[in-house]
């Protein structure tokens, strides 16, 4: 019986201690604080007031047409017989609330900073009268009653001016002053909506001295403004009797809201304490909340998950379209490798500019180095808006999918995707011959390897026109689309425009196809391409060679402007070796030369037959047969022993014009 009178009045000294302690309460300064909750704070609550277990003071909830009420347990002396000065008068205060409405945009009535004669403010109706009034007393001088309302409705009975404001009531809900909620900051009024649910602090300050009453309004973390919200001249000497009660008031109406006071200081003698905000308690999660949180908790991982699943099938399907290729039955009769999209992707790192090696007719051509062999090859990618197209892309593959010869650029293989064609060849180190023959970036090409490659070449085009299975029609020959291995070999590569026939059979007639300078000059009356219009334009490619320059070059004086004509004037005046590309410096041989250059114009006669075969050349360009004789007279150039059509075309030369010039025929025409 003993111990349990010991533990009884042990816990009774404990409470009262921590009373104590935590409200910091003296007769003497009369200030206290409630920093860390309400936890036992003993404040005396009436209506729906009460203490949540987290030590937040909830004046109101979601019921409707409520009351909440929450003093300060003991009355404070504002006029003491023993100090009638006005400095009695005065107080400060600071606290922290936060309105968490029912519905988003709707919510109760607001709160009400109070000092009231009594904590019982019987009679007290709900609704726009803030727990305060009632319709039969509201007015009256009687009331003595002080209060600084944060309302969220607008009563125009009340004269409210919105409905969200703060104002300064006496004895009556038509405020005194009024302003919009909010606060200055840098010089600007910073609005603030008070039923945001979010936690704000004021600071209510008064001077029994100078009558002065000033009020400001701040989202919790932000410091005292410098500026108030309002700031008015007030006289409460008669308001306030001896003992007065502080606290605040709330009411529900039709729409309920949570009314809540997070942190409270007060104090007559001097600025009320500072509220520290990371001690103040976290606004309280309505159930509704809480059922939202636990909601999401369970439906946000499945939305995760379904976000990942579908971001997983999209990148798939992004890139299954990225690398989607074409097939098709035809493509089984060919014999080059089909290359995945993917692979060439990668090879040319995404088709880089940097990786560009050139460019064609057909688009652009690319170093790439495939990552399932190391293997380096150039890739030719057949731009969209190219003249030719699937036409042409076929036949490139068809022509040379079969060829093997070491003086043509293997074609590896082949790739299709939507639009776009490619073509994989094997890499060629040293680029195309035109860039050492005309561009100074290249070192000089000797003249042991110029006929080394004219000799290469030809042999390519015999293989093409007698050797194959079918008659291929290269019908581009030109120092551009012959290609330099790693050993300087020329590889005549580029087939586009190739053309194939059965031998023994003619090419059907077709558009003319070519490059100007390199088009026999028939093509333009049949339209029909043969193994002769090749010579003619391999006539013009060794003429290129040993000239060190293009078939047409506008910017020369006129006679020198079209290579042929200015080869054939050199052989005219005596002097064939004057047309010589000047970077050789005299080291070549003469014989070799006066060969090559003669050859050349024989090959670039204007009568087909009078042209010799690929073979022939050969034949000369060894030595295993002699060039004929080939007068300076321009009408007998071409003329080959032994053959009939040859002197058929010899009597047609004979008849014609001797000062006329041999390209007065030739096709200038460009595709």
């Amino acid at each position: 019986m003993a111990s349990r009178i010991f533990l009884r009045s042990l816990q009774i000294f404990l409470s009262f201690f921590l009373i104590l302690a935590q409200i910091s309460y003296s007769q003497e300064t009369k200030q206290f604080i409630y920093t860390n909750g309400f936890t036992q704070s003993n404040l005396k609550l009436n209506g729906i007031a009460k203490i949540l277990p987290g030590g937040v003071l909830e004046l109101t909830n979601t019921s409707y047409q409520e009351i909440g009420h929450a003093f300060f347990p003991v009355p404070i002396t504002f006029n003491s017989p023993k100090n009638n000065s006005n400095s009695s008068f005065s107080f400060s205060t600071r606290f922290v609330f936060a309105m968490v409405p029912e519905l988003p945009d709707r919510g109760g009535h607001g709160i009400a900073f109070t000092i009231s004669p009594a904590v019982e403010l019987t009679g007290a109706t709900d609704t726009q009268y803030l727990g305060l009034f009632n319709t039969t007393n509201i007015g009256f001088v009687s009331n003595h009653l002080f209060a600084v309302e944060l309302d969220t409705v607008r009563n125009r009975e009340f004269g409210d001016i919105n409905d969200n404001h703060v104002g300064v009531d006496v004895n009556n809900l038509t405020s005194v002053k009024s302003a919009p909620a909010g606060y200055f900051s840098g010089g600007e009024n910073k609005s603030l909506q008070l039923k945001s649910g979010k936690p704000m602090q004021v600071w209510i300050d008064y001077s029994g001295e100078s009558k002065l009453l000033t009020v400001h309004l701040a989202p919790l973390k932000i410091k005292k403004p410098e500026k108030p919200l309002l700031s008015m001249n007030l006289d409460l000497s008669s308001i306030f009797l001896d003992k007065m009660y502080v606290g605040f008031s709330a009411s529900t109406g039709s729409v309920a809201s949570h009314h809540y006071i997070l942190g409270w200081s007060f104090s007559t003698s001097g600025e009320a304490q500072f509220l520290d905000p990371a001690k103040i308690p976290k606004v309280p999660q309505s159930r509704k909340s809480k059922g939202k949180i636990k909601y999401l908790r369970i439906v946000l991982p499945l939305i995760a998950v379904v976000l990942v699943i579908f971001a997983i099938l999209s990148t798939i399907y992004v890139v299954r379209k990225k690398y989607e290729e074409i097939r098709e039955d035809w493509e089984q009769q060919y014999g080059p490798q089909r290359f995945c999209y993917k692979d060439l992707y990668r090879a040319t790192k995404g088709f880089k500019d940097k990786e560009v090696l050139g460019f064609g007719g057909f688009g652009k051509v690319y170093r790439g180095v495939l990552p399932s062999t190391n293997v380096e090859v150039a890739v030719k990618k057949v731009s969209h808006d190219s003249k030719q197209g699937m036409k042409e892309f076929i036949a490139e593959i068809a022509s040379t999918g079969r060829l093997r010869h070491r003086n043509l650029v293997q074609l590896l293989g082949y790739c299709r995707r939507k639009g776009e064609l490619f073509l994989v060849y094997d890499y060629m180190p040293n680029g195309s011959l035109d860039k050492y023959l005309f561009s100074t970036k290249k070192p000089n090409l000797d003249w042991v390897h110029r006929l080394k490659i004219i000799k290469g070449v030809a042999s390519a085009l015999i293989y093409l026109h007698e050797d194959c299975q079918q008659v291929v029609l290269h019908r581009d020959v030109k120092s551009s689309n012959v290609l330099l291995d790693c050993e300087m070999n020329g590889r005549l590569g580029d087939f586009g425009l190739s053309k194939f026939y059965d031998h023994g059979s003619n090419p059907e007639t077709t558009c003319v196809v070519g490059t100007v300078g390199y088009l026999a000059p028939e093509l333009t009356r049949t339209g029909k391409p043969t193994t002769c219009s090749d010579a003619f334009a391999f006539g013009t490619f060794m003429l290129e060679v040993a000239c060190g320059r293009r078939p047409i070059e506008s910017d020369r004086p006129n006679e020198q402007v079209i290579l042929i004509e200015w080869v054939l004037d050199c052989w005219k005046r005596g002097n064939i070796f004057e047309c010589v590309d000047p970077r050789l410096e005299d080291r070549y041989g003469a014989k070799e030369m006066e060969l090559v250059l003669k050859l050349g114009l024989l090959c670039a006669h204007h009568l087909p037959a009078a042209r010799p075969s690929m073979r022939q050349v050969m034949q000369f360009l060894d030595g295993s047969n002699s060039v004929p004789d080939i007068p300076f007279d321009v009408a007998s150039i071409g003329i080959l022993p032994g053959s009939t059509e040859v002197s058929k075309d010899w009597s047609l030369l004979k008849s014609s014009d001797n000062s006329s010039s041999m390209l007065d025929s030739i096709l200038v025409n460009g595709r």
